[in-house]
């Protein structure tokens, strides 16, 4: 498996952070030595800039990548997925939807996506319907919008960028790297910082029964 983290200029670092530390790290997976690779993949091979001073330096172009089955697409948010330098990602990644690959999306790159109706026969979320539907032509999508933090349709995860927690909790277990016992410890406590799910978590990783507090 393969998870391709398109990397671009202005790249919103923190909406993309607890997904990219748990795919790293794999200190969560069933199977921790399993075949698994985290991509750094650019618009062309020259390092980048994020929103926050961190540089990127690409493993890969974007016209490198041969998404396999189980492989994924990273999208994160940035500033540059309405500009004509982004084309090419969004043109890949509407591609590998059409072939029943993983596309993930947040924020930004999911106005990119709606741009080129990508979204428009997938169940989805963004930052704004109302903003889809001025700021971008041939956006036909509105009876498959919901507004939730974050959507998966199929083979597509979309969220907003005020949602980068429950962007990753889709994101992983659409990857099914997890158990989904893992995965819902890990959101809950995450999301409500309770002690109970710290020792859900703990106990998602063993065959021990959990101990709630």
């Amino acid at each position: 498996m393969k998870v391709y983290l398109v990397v671009v200029d202005t790249l919103a670092d923190w909406e993309i952070g607890y997904l990219t530390a748990e795919l790293h790290s794999r200190r969560f997976f069933v199977d921790p030595s399993r075949d698994f690779q985290l991509l750094k993949a650019g618009i062309h091979r020259d390092p980048i800039t994020s929103m926050g001073g961190v540089t990127h330096t690409p493993d890969l172009a974007i016209d490198d990548i041969q998404m396999g089955d189980n492989d994924l697409l990273l999208l994160p948010g940035a500033e540059i997925w309405q500009c004509a330098q982004a084309r090419p990602v969004l043109e890949l990644a509407r591609k590998a939807l059409d072939e029943g690959r993983q596309v993930a999306a947040i924020c930004g790159a999911t106005i990119g996506l709606a741009s080129i109706g990508a979204l428009n026969t997938r169940r989805h979320t963004s930052n704004d319907l109302g903003f889809l539907k001025a700021s971008c032509p041939d956006y036909r999508g509105e009876h498959l919008y919901r507004k939730e933090p974050a959507v998966r349709g199929d083979n597509l995860v979309t969220a907003t960028g005020l949602a980068p927690l429950e962007f990753s909790y889709e994101v992983l277990k659409m990857l099914k790297v997890w158990k989904p016992e893992t995965a819902k410890a890990w959101y809950r406590l995450h999301k409500t910082r309770q002690e109970r799910w710290y020792h859900e978590l703990v106990a998602s990783m063993s065959d021990t029964p959990a101990v709630s507090s």
